[in-house]
């Protein structure tokens, strides 16, 4: 008569459970994890615009090759806000409709967050293309904080947010090596009050810089986002930059791409 087979107990099962090697055990590590979602970083982008000829014409600067962010690609000057930018004297403030805009959809944006952003745009200006954007109509400012506003004051212009009008407002979408929720201001080129060579180059952030009309700006290797703020941009300048407009908003909702008006 054959003998049957013993049947494990709960107990063996659980004996043998541990004794197996550590090598035989899942290792939690192995699971994958998922990063978590980059935070956008506010920041600002000043379009520099030549209205004195019948085309309108803007500034566009190439970015190294070499860099991790739209590398190689063209784009408007600008950059996340620094602490400096809350610091800095200015000459004239935004309008109210754009300060406003500017505070939209952000629940609790503090009340220096439009002027830090202008600010901001016109700081990467400088340190991207060594365009001082502002007024020498009242002197240099008293005082200014260290770093590239220093370059202000020794040249004696004071920054005049006045001059600038916002075009639109973008956030990167997910999943990008940086996150930024941009704004867009654009200016007229009068109001370069000073201009410092030696910036751009084959080993700064900008390569070369380049006045073209829109239909040539459209033909550049742009980001996608730059190629939809020029449609923006030329309606806002037909229709001479009226104060009440509603601000373009460009972001992602769900994997889908969403426009609003702020």
């Amino acid at each position: 008569m054959r003998q049957e087979a013993a049947r494990a107990t709960p107990q063996d099962l659980e004996r043998s459970d541990a004794e197996r090697s550590d090598s035989d055990r899942p290792d939690p590590s192995d699971a994958p994890v998922r990063p978590a979602p980059l935070r956008p970083r506010d920041a600002a982008t000043l379009i520099l615009l030549d209205r004195s000829r019948k085309r309108l014409k803007v500034l566009m600067g190439r970015r190294h090759a070499g860099l991790a962010f739209m590398g190689g690609k063209f784009v408007f000057p600008g950059g996340r806000i620094e602490p400096s930018d809350r610091q800095m004297p200015v000459a004239g403030a935004l309008s109210q409709r754009a300060d406003d805009a500017l505070r939209s959809k952000l629940p609790r944006a503090p009340h220096h967050l439009g002027r830090s952003l202008a600010l901001a745009a016109i700081r990467e200006t400088y340190e991207e293309t060594g365009l001082l954007i502002g007024t020498r109509d009242y002197g240099p400012p008293e005082t200014a904080p260290e770093g590239a506003w220093q370059a202000f004051r020794e040249a004696g212009v004071m920054p005049d947010l006045e001059a600038l009008h916002l075009v639109a407002r973008a956030i990167t979408p997910p999943k990008r090596v940086r996150r930024f929720d941009t704004r867009f201001f654009a200016v007229d080129r009068k109001a370069v009050a000073m201009e410092r060579p030696g910036i751009v180059g084959p080993d700064a952030e900008l390569t070369e810089l380049a006045w073209v009309d829109l239909t040539a700006a459209r033909k550049l290797d742009l980001p996608r986002i730059t190629r939809v703020i020029l449609d923006d941009l030329e309606a806002a300048a037909e229709a001479g930059f009226p104060p009440y407009r509603p601000i373009p908003f460009y972001f992602e909702r769900h994997g889908k791409g969403v426009r609003e008006e702020i």
